[in-house]
């Protein structure tokens, strides 16, 4: 009897437990039925933006609001030299998504222009295609200043140090036939040049940009606007040995210029550090999407280019994982 009474007592202690395993809370599942483990209290994510003046800021900063405000991440944007600065922030781990131009991401991959002799950055991973970069070369009417030779002998502001816009600007003198020795050059980012234009102390500044520009319209409020074609032979020798670049126009009511002025543009590409796990891009990604109002509004350029079905255009490196994931499932890349 004492026998039969310890057999039903355990076998109830095990029907209790069994029960009691079926009836634990089940893990939380995402959109795509996988396990969602994200802690996001683990995660501070930095986004390496521009200078001040130019519109990486604004736009990085709606990207770094969204993250933080909409998806409940710890999140900051830091002003950054832009392009080349904010490569090398992801490469050393201290910047987690950065904007960047085509151009710079192409030369960085492939350890090529800038980045020659420093390795093939093969581990760069790109989040999204987002906007065109105008290159434009500003000056103003009292310069005399209406052609890219007419450059020879000026003073120019090429940008900072192998900075994106400073990058653009040694590929423009190069298909023109030309070198840095040319002119008289001074590695001011284009905000600085725009101002020292402002004092009489540069005649020219290469800016590479969003269309309008703030830093240009506000010189446009005291100086009549010119802005330098890119077209014709130098145009040609320029696409021919760097295809990242796109011809296109600059209408002129962009900066009441007299005409619409010829130019190039290339792409900018938000990248992220590859070591972010694939759960958590996927969830940035996906968040960003689901609030790309937020995005679109920072500034016109945003609202007119950024979008999913422009999430891939100029994009020539490898997308994170967690990024193609989010696009394949949304039927964007098969």
């Amino acid at each position: 009897m004492r026998k039969s009474f310890v057999l039903l007592l355990s076998l109830l202690m095990m029907l209790s437990l069994a029960l009691t395993a079926c009836s634990s809370p089940t893990p939380a599942t995402d959109n795509a039925g996988q396990e969602a483990q994200i802690n996001k209290n683990d995660y501070f994510i930095t986004v390496a933006t521009g200078p001040t003046s130019g519109l990486y800021y604004p736009i990085g900063g709606a990207f770094s609001n969204v993250i933080k405000n909409k998806l409940g991440y710890k999140s900051s944007a830091q002003s950054t030299g832009a392009s080349v600065e904010n490569i090398n922030l992801i490469m050393e781990g201290k910047a987690d998504l950065a904007i960047t131009m085509g151009d710079a991401i192409a030369q960085a991959y492939t350890g090529t222009g800038a980045f020659e002799g420093k390795g093939a950055k093969t581990n760069l991973r790109a989040l999204m295609g987002l906007y065109p970069n105008y290159v434009q070369i500003v000056t103003t009417d009292k310069s005399g200043i209406t052609k890219f030779e007419d450059l020879k002998g000026k003073r120019v502001g090429i940008g900072a140090p192998n900075s994106g816009v400073e990058l653009n600007a040694r590929m423009m003198y190069e298909a023109h036939g030309m070198t840095y020795a040319d002119s008289k050059v001074d590695y001011l980012n284009y905000g600085e040049a725009i101002d020292q234009m402002k004092n009489g102390l540069i005649d020219a500044a290469f800016v590479t940009s969003g269309i309008p520009n703030a830093t240009v319209m506000e010189l446009g409020t005291t100086n009549k606007i010119v802005i330098v074609p890119i077209e014709g032979e130098g145009a040609e020798k320029l696409i021919e040995k760097y295809p990242f670049f796109v011809k296109e126009i600059i209408p002129k009511d962009t900066y009441n210029t007299d005409t619409d002025v010829n130019t190039v543009t290339v792409r900018n590409i938000m990248i992220v550090r590859d070591e972010l796990p694939e759960e958590v891009v996927y969830d940035l990604t996906k968040g960003i999407f689901e609030n790309i109002g937020d995005i679109k509004a920072s500034h016109n350029t945003a609202d007119k280019h950024i979008s999913l079905e422009n999430s891939q255009i100029g994009v020539s490196i490898p997308f994170h994982p967690g990024a193609e994931k989010y696009y394949k499932e949304m039927g964007i890349i098969k």
